[in-house]
This record gives C-alpha cells, sequence and structure tokens, in this order.
C-alpha cells in the first residue's frame, strides 16, 4: 500500500466516522442524565431522508442540516414523552423508535430516491498541517461540521465535568431521588439532554447516511474512541441514501 492509498483509507475512515461521533456524543450526554436511548439509528435515519428532500427541493444544504436537526429533535422529543411522561420501558421504546425510524424514512424518501443534490460544503484546509503525509488531508481538509464534530467531545467534556450545569445533569442520572430532593428538576433535565442527543445524532445526517452502533457510555474520550473503532460499521451502513 503506498502513501496516496493510505491517505484515500485515512480519509474515508475519518468519514465514515464523523456521523458516529455527533451520534455517540449526544447519546453519552442522554446516558449521563439516566436516559437509554436505543432509538438513535431511527433519529438518524429520519434526520438524513428530511435533510436530504429539504437539500434537493431548496438546493441549499444548510436548509437541510437545519431540516435534519428538526426531525432529530421531533423524533427525541416523541421518545422522551414516551419514556419520561408516559414512563414507557426504554429499552423498549427505543427499538420500537428504531423500527418505526427504519420504516418512515422509507416511505417518506421514496419520492426523492432519484432526486440529485449538487450542493456541497466546503472544505476548510489548514495550511501545513494538511500537508502531513497520510493523515494531514485526513484530519486538516474537513468540512466546518467535521470539525465541529471533534470540537464537540472537548465541549461536552468541559460541560460534564467543569460546569453546576453538567454536575446536576450527572447527579440527575446517578441518583435522581437525591437530585429531586434538593430541588433540580429531574424530567426537565432528561427531557433536555434526549432533546440534544436527537439533535447531535442527524447533526451530520443530513450529508451522509450511516448505521449508528451505540458505543462509549462513560466518558466523552471512550465515546470518540468507540466511534472511531466503529468506523467499518458505518462504512457497511453508507452505500446509499435508502
Amino acid at each position: 500500500m503506498d502513501i496516496q492509498q493510505a491517505s484515500a483509507l485515512a480519509s474515508s475512515a475519518v468519514t465514515a466516522t464523523i456521523p458516529l461521533m455527533f451520534a455517540g456524543a449526544g447519546e453519552l450526554v442522554a446516558e449521563k442524565s439516566g436516559v437509554l436511548n436505543l432509538g438513535v439509528e431511527g433519529m438518524m435515519l429520519m434526520g438524513t431522508v428530511s435533510g436530504y428532500a429539504v437539500t434537493a427541493i431548496t438546493g441549499n444544504l444548510w436548509l437541510g442540516v437545519l431540516a435534519a436537526i428538526g426531525a432529530g429533535l421531533a423524533m427525541s422529543l416523541l421518545f422522551a414523552f414516551l419514556t419520561l411522561t408516559m414512563l414507557a420501558n426504554q429499552v423498549a421504546t427505543g427499538l420500537s423508535l428504531t423500527i418505526f425510524g427504519i420504516g418512515l424514512s422509507a416511505y417518506v424518501g421514496k419520492p426523492y430516491t432519484s432526486a440529485a443534490v449538487r450542493a456541497t460544503i466546503d472544505t476548510w484546509t489548514i495550511p501545513g498541517l494538511s500537508k502531513i503525509p497520510v493523515l494531514g488531508p485526513a484530519l486538516f481538509s474537513l468540512t466546518p461540521l467535521d470539525y465541529l464534530a471533534f470540537i464537540m467531545f472537548a465541549v461536552i467534556g468541559w460541560f460534564l465535568y467543569r460546569t453546576r450545569a453538567g454536575l446536576v445533569l450527572r447527579s440527575v442520572g446517578e441518583s435522581p431521588q437525591v437530585a429531586h430532593s434538593v430541588g433540580f428538576p429531574v424530567i426537565s433535565v432528561r427531557y433536555g439532554a434526549v432533546a440534544f442527543g436527537g439533535g447531535m445524532a442527524v447533526s451530520r445526517a443530513a450529508t451522509t447516511r450511516s448505521s449508528i452502533c451505540i458505543c462509549g457510555r462513560s466518558s466523552s474520550r471512550r465515546a470518540a474512541a468507540g466511534s472511531r473503532s466503529r468506523s467499518s460499521c458505518s462504512r457497511r451502513g453508507a452505500r446509499g441514501i435508502f
């Protein structure tokens, strides 16, 4: 394998990993609040279809990203309502949401299977660093959304372990009874965490079709490592929009 082939392989691996990093970061926050959401793949599929459809109609990829985030928020709030308000089983509801998302996305997306989308997001190349053999083009010649995936892990880690709000969220997840007894709004915090996870899960789905592998439950660094180790799963799921 020569340097060009290794560079292409590294770029493909990073591209396949980015959607998993977004989803893993969002699910990390949700699980820290004490909610296990196994419906992330259904959210990603609905976000993908919504973003692709809006981009095909408007020709604006950023509107597609907003549409994808909106779809992810709607799906996550549906999950939150069923599990936090109606007290449905989280595992069963999450799996049902995945099945629901698979079916609904196939139905909604059927009219757009032949739609051509020519809109692209420009890459930001970091001078000097992008010239590093193999890893340079893979890590330092990305779109703004791709860079955001790496930044979000640092931001989430800081939020969870360096802020009072992060302490509240973790206390809600670790001991909801104690958190409630001192006046923390347990249900509201969990609603916010689940909604954040839904928005994060589809932030990159508007431009990439990907299946999610649940990974990295205990820290932002483990979630990032888990996303990288599951990139092969993403490549198998990224063969087409539908």
